[in-house]
Parts: C-alpha cells; structure tokens; sequence
C-alpha cells in the first residue's frame, strides 16, 4: 500500500495532531470514493509508527465529533520492523455530503482530488443532498441547456461564469441547470486546486424518453 504512495483513496500521516485537520481528510473521503488513512507513515513512504493508541482515539473524535454527520470507520494495525502503522478505513457514505471544520472551525464539504482534500462548490454539494431525495428527476432541454451542451461538444468544457454570460442568465438559474444536469448524469464537475469545470459525462446514464422534455427554442 505505502509504494502507491498518495492517491485519490489514500493518504499519509506522520501523526495525528489535529482532531479537526484529520477531520477534513475523513469527510473527504466519505464524500468521493472512500478510502485509507494510514498513520505513522511519512510523505516520503517512510514508516515512522505510532506511539500509542492516542492516534486512534482522536480519529475517533474527529470522525464521531467533528465531521457532521459522524464518519463511521473501520480499523487494522500492522506491525513492520517493529513499528506498528495503523489504517484507518473509511467508506464511500450513502449519507454524503459530510462537513469537517476549516481553518477557522467554520462548517464545510470537502471532496477528494487525486491526492488533495479541497472544498466542493454550492453545486456539487446540492448534487450530493437530491442523491438522498426519493423519487426520479426530470431532464428539461430549454434554450440554455441546449446551448451548454452544443458548447461542450465543441470545447469539451465550460467555467460556471462563462455559462451564464453564454446563455444570458442569473447565476441562480445556471446552478440550477447544472445541479440537475450532473444529477441526470449528463454532465459532470471537474473540481481542481485553481478552477472548477464542467463537461459531458464519459459515462452518461440516458433518462427513460418520458422523463426528458423539450421546451422552446
């Protein structure tokens, strides 16, 4: 595991220190693909182990205390040259978007890229609370939603501001185009540390022909 070094699923801590730091690491994980902590590991792959059961208490605290709602976890210790790295487990969660605190306590959804934990937007975050609303969703093809999807066919992919100013609408009305676009899975976000973008799905899941409506043009 440790010579894959940092990924999407994974990521090192030399030591825990902060229940609310390691928090956002857990949240994120939760909310993406899931993953593995492992602790007493170095950036670097080095093993440097743990002291003492400490370690597993504060993942406690900050999986049960900080994240909202509370992260469940799965543990396993290994023993390697006579240190002991402990691996914490943690789902995709069927109960996403989870929050941790920032820098300044304040709430927020964080979401994991390759191997950074960076805060999601209002959209994907809106994304991932209609997941858990019963019933199906219907794909209306109006003037602006036709002009995303002709425009990403031709340039692979679009900024939020340029969508409004390309379809001549409030930022109110676009996040919610592209709130149910990304829940329709025609389209999908594409978060990075600099700029957040949206293209068409790769793996498109088409609607039923009853739940797509065309509008006017």
């Amino acid at each position: 595991m440790i010579s894959e070094g940092e990924h999407q699923t994974q990521d090192f801590k030399f030591a825990i220190t902060d229940t609310k730091k390691i928090a956002r690491s857990i949240a994120a994980f939760a909310n993406t693909d899931g993953g593995r902590l492992l602790i007493g590991v170095k950036d670097n792959g080095k093993i440097a182990g743990i002291e003492s059961d400490e370690e597993y208490y504060m993942i406690e605290s900050a999986a049960k205390r900080h994240c909202k709602p509370a992260v469940n976890f799965e543990t396993r210790k290994w023993d390697i040259e006579g240190k002991t790295v402990l691996e914490i487990i943690i789902e995709k969660s069927k109960k996403r978007p989870h929050s941790a605190p920032d820098k300044d306590s304040k709430p927020c959804y964080y979401v994991r890229v390759k191997d950074q934990n960076l805060v999601a937007n209002r959209i994907l975050t809106e994304v991932w609370k209609r997941e858990k609303q019963p019933g199906g969703a219907l794909l209306k093809i109006k003037y602006a939603e036709s002009k995303l999807l002709t425009y990403l066919g031709k340039h692979g992919f679009i900024t939020f501001s340029t969508f409004c100013g390309m379809a001549n609408i409030s930022p109110r009305k676009a996040e919610k185009i592209l709130i149910n676009l990304i829940h329709m899975k025609v389209i999908e976000i594409d978060i990075t540390e600099h700029q957040v973008y949206y293209k068409m799905n790769t793996n498109p899941e088409y609607p039923e022909r009853n739940d797509v409506v065309l509008g006017d043009f």
